[in-house]
């Protein structure tokens, strides 16, 4: 009776032990979790920014003076505007043919900012006259440039057309306008056209 009992309890051991093997088994057909909590979006958009150059962090001097050479090489790049150092926004004979559409005329919105800084100087002097007179013209300069930057898209939208056969993407009002706004010096990419040259597609 003694050995029945003891094999009886050894085979329900095993029993045991067998299904809970089971239980464990990992099923390839079933999507396991992850085993932690899934990021935040903001947390994923923030893994994902990659730098176009490494950092400089724990590297040699070399290695430093390396990746100081390559960031110098792609910032000169965009500036001159080759077409594979530039963001993806930047890219194609379509936006080109964009910019190509701002820097062939003289446009309100670059010398906005001068005529801010003029402004300002006039509005220390201590006549009241000369600071009124300095803030209707900045009012109407403004007023002028949003003006002038609407007719701007107007045409190149035209222009586009004509030349590609279909209207510009989503996006290329605000790329002209921001374009327009800047100083012709401070552009990335730089002007490749001179002003009043024929605007072609290249």
């Amino acid at each position: 009776m003694l050995f029945g009992k003891k094999n009886e309890t050894t085979r329900v051991s095993d029993a045991d032990a067998a299904a809970a093997a089971r239980a464990t088994a990992v099923d390839a057909s079933r999507p396991q979790r992850k085993g932690h909590p899934t990021p935040k979006r903001r947390e994923a958009e923030a893994a994902n920014r990659r730098p176009l150059v490494g950092g400089t962090a724990g590297k040699s001097p070399e290695d430093k003076a390396r990746v100081r050479a390559e960031r110098a090489k792609i910032r000169e790049g965009m500036t001159r505007g080759e077409e594979k150092y530039l963001l993806a926004r930047d890219r194609g004979p379509e936006r080109r043919y964009l910019r190509d559409a701002v820097d062939v005329r003289w446009n309100t919105g670059e010398v906005l900012l001068p005529a801010m800084i003029l402004v300002l100087a006039i509005s220390l002097v201590p006549m009241d006259w000369a600071r009124n007179y300095a803030f209707l013209a900045a009012y109407g300069l403004m007023i002028f440039g949003i003006l002038d930057a609407w007719l701007l898209v107007r045409r190149t939208k035209k222009r586009f057309t004509a030349e590609f056969g279909h209207e510009p993407g989503r996006g290329s009002a605000w790329y002209v306008v921001l374009r327009s706004f800047q100083m012709r010096g401070s552009r990335v990419p730089r002007a490749a056209v001179d002003r009043g040259s024929e605007l072609h597609r290249r």
